[in-house]
């Protein structure tokens, strides 16, 4: 058992407590147990007596939950920088480049894919993500798609198969199609809980990526589809038609998509990915609109050698407050729990007994400073599991 003392402001989300969207307790104790769950959290002044450990003082720093990126693409070979410097230099973004990833994933041993994945995944938590959605989709052929999943397995247990990100040059989409949802689909179900489909211009009309994950559902996989990111499309219709968990980009978005996404009553989340706008220099979506409209929203990375190599999800956090109209308290729960929720999850994302005990200890006195103070390092501690896992409270 651990007891942390000393915690200015605790953010649980845990909407049992009525203590606003975050469910915020201040002057707090937590107590993980020896399943290393949430065990109890409250005022320290009332934590209860048989709750006797090893105990750790924060001395007044912020506790939140572990963030959640809930859209990733870390199975991948070489980089892109060329890409990016051609970038900004004028050159506009397309799925074209995917193509490039794609010849080095392909040349890439298994050994070095892994070493690759897991950097990031180390990456990733030493910013105070606890859980990661990792795809494939960087492979494009049965094989370095499967293998690839196996990679992502190695890091997560949320792992996507993204066979559908484009079409490889070697195939007409017709041809490739029938690939996904046959053959390839068949080797990488296995090492797969999620398909994924990139439903936009470049890459998968509406139809077949209606029959992608039409197979993906037959085969027992959940839904997730990358929608609308590049121009306005029914990518969004689609995933809420066939009930996807999220719809992913979300950035041209209508009226009609709005109302389709809100009316599924969080069924189907708006995953929103402020870092691939920034390096993309596209347009920022509106999450305001979004969230007005009683749509739930998350908060991801989409970590990727392309349009968004990073993995900082208070990076994200922040751009999210200044360039999507969200406030801080939404920002930070769209990053937690917002995240669960795009995974279906219920036991990550909060701190609510019984949750996971994944946290991050900040070295400020309030979440509000993942926002207020961009680029800066703001997780002192990572706990994974009720375990330290990166970091340190000296």
């Amino acid at each position: 058992m651990i007891v942390i003392t000393g915690i200015s402001s605790l953010v649980t989300n845990d909407a049992s407590l009525e203590r606003g969207k975050l469910g915020i307790i201040n002057n707090a104790a937590l107590v993980v147990g020896d399943d290393n769950k949430i065990a109890w959290t409250g005022e320290e002044i009332n934590l209860p007596s048989e709750f006797v450990g090893t105990a750790i003082n924060v001395d007044g720093r912020a506790v939140i939950p572990g963030f959640v990126d809930s859209h990733t693409h870390l199975v991948f070979g070489g980089d892109r920088s060329g890409e990016f410097e051609a970038r900004m230099s004028g050159k506009p973004y397309s799925a074209g480049g995917i193509r490039t990833t794609m010849a080095a994933t392909r040349s890439a041993s298994d050994e070095s894919l892994a070493i690759n994945a897991h950097r990031l995944a180390k990456e990733a938590l030493n910013t105070g993500t606890t859980t990661l959605e990792v795809k494939s989709g960087y492979g494009l052929s049965v094989n370095d798609e499967a293998r690839s999943l196996k990679v992502a397995g190695q890091v997560t247990t949320e792992t996507t198969f993204l066979g559908a990100h484009v079409v490889p040059p070697e195939s007409a989409i017709d041809e490739y199609v029938d690939l996904v949802c046959g053959e390839m689909l068949k080797q990488c179900a296995p090492n797969a809980k999620w398909i994924d489909v990139f439903c936009d211009h470049g890459a998968f009309d509406v139809d077949h990526a209606r029959a992608i994950l039409s197979a993906g559902a037959q085969a027992g996989l959940g839904l997730r589809i990358h929608a609308n990111q590049l121009q306005h499309g029914d990518g969004v219709q689609l995933g809420v038609e066939l009930g996807a968990a999220s719809c992913d980009h979300c950035t041209h978005l209508n009226g009609k998509d709005i109302s389709a996404l809100a009316d599924t009553n969080g069924r189907t989340v708006a995953t929103l990915l402020p870092t691939a706008e920034l390096c993309t220099r596209s347009k920022f979506p509106d999450a305001r609109r979004l969230i007005d409209a009683g749509v739930s929203v998350a908060l991801a990375s989409d970590c990727n050698p392309g349009s968004s190599y990073t993995t900082s999800m208070p990076l994200v956090i922040s751009l999210a407050v200044l360039n999507m109209n969200m406030t801080c308290d939404e920002a930070v729960w769209s990053a937690t729990a917002g995240g669960a929720a795009a995974l279906r999850r219920s036991d990550i994302g909060n701190l609510a007994a019984g949750s996971h005990a994944d946290f991050a200890v900040l070295n400020s006195r309030s979440h509000i400073h993942l926002a207020y103070r961009p680029g800066v390092k703001l997780v002192d501690a990572v706990f994974a599991r009720g375990q330290l896992a990166a970091g340190s409270l000296r």
